[in-house]
Order: C-alpha cells, then sequence, then structure tokens
C-alpha cells in the first residue's frame, strides 16, 4: 500500500482507545467533580442542616433555657457524624442514580464508556465514599463548636480512622442499590419508610446499650448498619459513655459493606443489561 493509500485509510480506521481502565475511571471521576463543585452549595446545606438543627436544639437551646442535658452534646457528636456519613453517601448515589435510569438517560453514555459495567458501579460508590467523607469533615467542627458545654472527647485516632471509611463503604454501596430498585417516584417513599426509621433506630441519640430494657428493640436494630456506625465513633469519639465492642462493630460494618457492595453492583450490572 502506497503512502497515499494509507493517509486516505487513516480516517476511516477505528480510533484506538488511549485510555485504560483506570484512566477512563479517572475521567469519570472528574466529570462527577465538576458536578459537585457546580453544586458544592446545595451539597453544604443538605450536609449541615438536619445536623445543625439537633445539635443547635438538644445541646444548645435546651441546656440554655435549663430543660436539657448539657452532657448530651457528647452523646450527640458521634451519632450526628455517623448519621451524616450514612445520609450523604445514600444520597449522592441513589439519588443521581435514579434520574440518570429513568429520565436523563445519562447512563446510557457512562456505561459506553471503555469501562467494564461493574467498574461503572464502582466509580459511583467510590465517589459517594469521597462525599461521605467530606461531609463527615464538614460536620464534626459544627457538632464540636455549637454545644453549650463543650463535648469531652477522648479520641481513639486508629479506630476513628479506620471506622470512617467503613461506614462512608456501606452508606455508598447501600446507595447504590436503593438507586437500582427503586424508580423515581419512590423515591419519598423510601426515604419516609426505610432511611428515616433507620436514623432514629441507629443509635444516632442514644446508646445502644441503652436499649437494654428494651431486649426485643436492641436485638432487631442489629439490623441497621448505622448502629455500627454510631457505636464504632461513639467507641472513637466518647467511649466514657459505653459503646457496643469493637469486634461486633467491625464485624457488622465489614459485613454490610461486603452485603451492600455486591448487590449494589449485581443489581446495577442487571438493570443496564437488561
Amino acid at each position: 500500500m502506497t503512502a497515499d493509500a494509507v493517509t486516505l485509510a487513516q480516517p476511516f480506521r477505528r480510533p484506538q482507545p488511549r485510555l485504560g481502565w483506570a484512566g477512563t475511571f479517572l475521567a469519570l471521576m472528574q466529570r462527577d467533580t465538576r458536578v459537585l463543585q457546580r453544586e458544592f452549595i446545595p451539597f453544604l446545606l443538605r450536609t449541615l442542616m438536619q445536623p445543625f438543627m439537633f445539635v443547635f436544639v438538644f445541646a444548645y437551646l435546651l441546656p440554655k433555657i435549663g430543660e436539657g442535658s448539657s452532657s448530651f452534646g457528647d452523646i450527640l457528636v458521634p451519632g450526628l457524624i455517623g448519621s451524616s456519613i450514612f445520609l450523604q453517601g445514600i444520597q449522592a448515589v441513589a439519588l443521581p442514580l435514579v434520574q440518570e435510569f429513568s429520565q436523563t438517560k445519562e447512563i446510557e453514555d457512562r456505561v459506553m464508556a471503555p469501562l467494564p459495567v461493574a467498574g461503572v458501579a464502582v466509580e459511583k460508590i467510590v465517589f459517594a465514599f469521597l462525599q461521605a467523607l467530606l461531609s463527615a469533615a464538614v460536620v464534626f467542627p459544627l457538632v464540636y463548636i455549637i454545644p453549650l458545654s463543650r463535648p469531652h472527647l477522648h479520641i481513639d485516632l486508629v479506630v476513628f480512622l479506620t471506622v470512617l471509611p467503613l461506614a462512608a463503604i456501606v452508606s455508598a454501596s447501600l446507595g447504590l442499590l436503593i438507586g437500582t430498585v427503586v424508580g423515581p417516584r419512590q423515591i419519598p417513599l423510601v426515604f419516609s419508610l426505610i432511611v428515616i426509621p433507620v436514623v432514629f433506630l441507629g443509635a444516632v441519640y442514644y446508646p445502644w446499650a441503652k436499649l437494654e430494657s428494651l431486649r426485643w428493640l436492641q436485638v432487631l436494630v442489629l439490623i441497621n448498619p448505622l448502629v455500627y456506625v454510631s457505636e464504632g465513633l461513639r467507641g472513637a469519639l466518647t467511649p466514657q459513655y459505653g459503646h457496643m465492642h469493637y469486634f461486633a462493630v467491625y464485624i457488622g460494618l465489614a459485613t454490610g459493606a461486603a452485603v451492600c457492595t455486591y448487590l449494589g453492583i449485581r443489581r446495577f450490572v442487571s438493570r443496564v443489561l437488561s
């Protein structure tokens, strides 16, 4: 073949992908990061509003007017950090994913990238994982500064730095599972019937051990992954108030992460290929 023929044939050749799986994965992460940058103020508002109101009312306002305990802030700090991680991880995946599947159809563009379909699901988990950790960094100073009496923290860095990522993975993978199971009309129902009870029964506003007088409920809430998040952070930040044994915390978090990740990715792949 002559040089001229080669030159003429070049526009008709199939372009070779320049990005490997890792490059494509990072490109998707950059795309989601740009979207988050544009929506950073709404991200802050939905992350801060719930913990701000709870800590302001129960740890500042009520003690200020003599109707509450000043030590309640110590109990709220780990629980509110845990619930913020949990809610943000779920919302960061579930809400956009429902829209991508049903309204914008953006998911079709994503799965056309040179990356396995399961890899697209993993990218969503990783990005939500990072948002969940970011929410913890934002909420921590808020719940520490606002209480009328400064919380008495005894920080165990090893526990804190191991529970945080496990909690973020659990919430992100659970968000992926929810986003692939429910439709857009069902999202409000899911948050009313599942997410809100999970938060209020997740040992956020009280230690799990305090449910001992309601033994049936104490056992029942063990299916709630937020219980292990709250108790793990309680052990890392305020161990003086008691907490679940670390072995149970790590087993619960690891099991929740493994089960939700497996089911979420499997459901995502099935939904895309169906």
